[in-house]
């Protein structure tokens, strides 16, 4: 009985010292051990660890990227604009010693670094690089968070700005400097049309001066296309050539009558000679009649010189 108690308590014995010496370390996870307060140089990996009851005592290491987002921080860009800006950082521990070791807490050390770095990019950068080429922005982050995270056994993976708040009255702004680039584009466009259909309409203009039988059936072509609506009002255009030649026409006609107006206009010579002729001849009618109403003789006198 004495000797079945002992190898009991025998059992026991080192059932509790296997339970102290024993640890179990994750698949995500490495140990780190510390023998009287001082690290031991070797990092445990997942599985069972062996540790001294008492002397030894373990800490786990998560070693799985660890998404850490920074607190939105408000700050002035280079040209003087206020925003505020949140990112997120990916990093990773990379040596579980120096994590431990040389830092007390480094996801709050972490944090911390993050949102520094973060203020000071803001006011290094311009408000166009902060919404439209962040790419650089995000590189020169990483950058000023690597420098302190080797030290401390960190890598970081990446860094991403989420997003970036403006005022108001900057979004107004921008939205009407938006609304003026587009009217501009659209301006642009449609001037580049007209001039291109006005070369077009040149080069028409050419081919129906050779035939002018053209135009008329380019006027009636128009007429149909025109007259094919029939809600539509038809309105018959008159050429330029004919209201210039009536224009014409009617100036000339009151030049005319105007001319023949003036009481202190000149005979022309012609004239002049047609009204001697009829003065000359009338007087000479009048006395052959008169002869001819008495009891002389019925002749004529001879002309007069005038």
């Amino acid at each position: 009985m004495v000797v079945v108690g002992a190898l009991i308590a025998l059992l026991v014995v080192l059932a509790v010292y296997a339970g102290l010496s024993v640890r179990l370390v994750q698949q995500t996870q490495r140990g780190v051990v510390f023998r009287f307060g001082r690290v031991l140089g070797e990092v445990r990996g997942p599985g069972l660890a062996r540790i001294l009851p008492v002397a030894d005592r373990l800490r786990r290491v998560n070693v799985q990227t660890v998404t850490m987002p920074i607190p939105a921080q408000e700050g002035i860009t280079r040209d003087n604009v206020t925003v505020r800006v949140d990112a997120v950082v990916y990093f990773k521990v990379v040596d579980p010693v120096k994590a431990i070791v040389d830092v007390q807490d480094y996801g709050f050390a972490m944090s911390q670094v993050a949102q520094t770095s973060l203020r000071s990019i803001i006011g290094k950068s311009e408000l166009d690089d902060l919404l439209a080429n962040r790419e650089p922005i995000n590189q020169g982050l990483e950058l000023m968070l690597d420098s302190p995270a080797l030290g401390w056994g960190i890598q970081i993976d990446r860094v991403e700005i989420k997003d970036v708040a403006l005022p108001e009255s900057m979004k107004r702004s921008m939205a009407r400097q938006a609304e003026a680039d587009r009217e501009r584009r659209a301006r642009i466009i449609t001037a580049d049309g007209e001039f291109q259909a006005s070369a077009r309409l040149s080069e028409a203009a050419q081919v129906m001066s050779a035939t002018p039988a053209a135009l008329q059936l380019r006027l009636l072509q128009t007429v149909v296309e025109v007259a094919a609506e029939k809600n539509s009002t038809l309105v018959l255009p008159f050429p330029v050539e004919l209201l210039r030649f009536l224009e014409s026409s009617t100036d000339r006609a009151t030049a005319q009558a105007a001319e023949a107006a003036r009481p202190d206009r000149e005979v022309p010579d012609r004239e002049v000679s047609e009204r001697g002729v009829e003065q000359l001849e009338l007087p000479q009618i009048a006395a052959a009649v008169e002869l001819a109403d008495g009891n002389g003789p019925s002749r004529a006198a001879p002309p007069r010189a005038a």
